[in-house]
């Protein structure tokens, strides 16, 4: 899981800002920027955007393309898709619970097919 971080240091946007935004359907750059106000253009988003967008569940290591195809091979609940490839069955390293925190994300591309 990874912690919240500035992306965007000429706009102060958060590593949060930026997957809440992927949560509500923001699946590019320029949409993450349209929803959040990054840059695009300072070190941290020229380093991290493509990353972070690319990234459904950081505990286990699941990409969005492996999420995405799960869903389109039928998986269509963030259970199935948990079962499949792992996304939101990882385990928080503070607490030691189950984290979850992609769970919304898994959902919005359930609900979007994208």
């Amino acid at each position: 899981m990874a912690k919240n971080r500035v992306i965007c240091n000429k706009n102060n946007v958060d590593y949060l800002s930026i997957r809440k935004a992927m949560v509500s359907g923001a699946r590019t750059i320029e949409e993450v920027a349209k929803i959040t106000g990054v840059c695009t253009e300072c070190e941290g988003c020229k380093n991290e955007l493509a990353g972070i967008l690319s990234s459904v569940c950081g505990c286990k290591k699941v990409s969005l393309e492996t999420v995405v195809n799960a869903v389109k091979n039928g998986a269509d609940t963030v259970e199935k898709v948990g079962e499949i490839t792992g996304a939101g069955t990882g385990i928080d390293e503070e607490s030691g619970e189950e984290c979850g925190k992609c769970k919304g994300l898994i959902q919005n591309i359930i609900d979007l097919g994208r």
